[in-house]
């Protein structure tokens, strides 16, 4: 027989890599301007996403093609950080350590400046 016990620790866990990052881009689409709901809708998520960094719509063809997407998407994570007043180095942040910078990007003190920060 299998026990599906599961405890306080391991639920409080699940909960923190769950709904960090879903409150994250909810307030970070807020503070664009954008509706935070929008932040759920799977592939809708993404056209607003492309909107707040000033890029078109066929970007999301482009984060489907294998290797390339990944030139793309590191593209597109640098240009939200500098939507927001961040430099490259944030960048590398929100990409090597993301339940950590992304909340920092969405809860801290920066503002959106616009497409690519400008």
């Amino acid at each position: 027989m299998i026990s599906l016990v599961v405890s306080l620790p391991q639920i409080l866990l699940i909960l923190i890599v769950i709904l960090l990052p879903v409150l994250s881009f909810w307030f970070l689409y807020s503070k664009a301007n954008e509706p935070g709901w929008a932040s759920i809708i799977p592939i809708y998520s993404t056209l607003v996403w492309l909107k707040i960094i000033g890029k078109p719509w066929y970007w999301l063809l482009l984060f489907c093609v294998p290797y390339l997407n990944f030139v793309f998407l590191i593209w597109a994570v640098n240009l939200t950080s500098k939507s927001f007043g961040k430099s490259e180095g944030f960048t590398f942040g929100l990409i090597l350590l993301p339940l950590i910078f992304w909340p920092i990007l969405a809860f801290g003190s920066s503002k959106y400046i616009g497409p690519s920060g400008n």
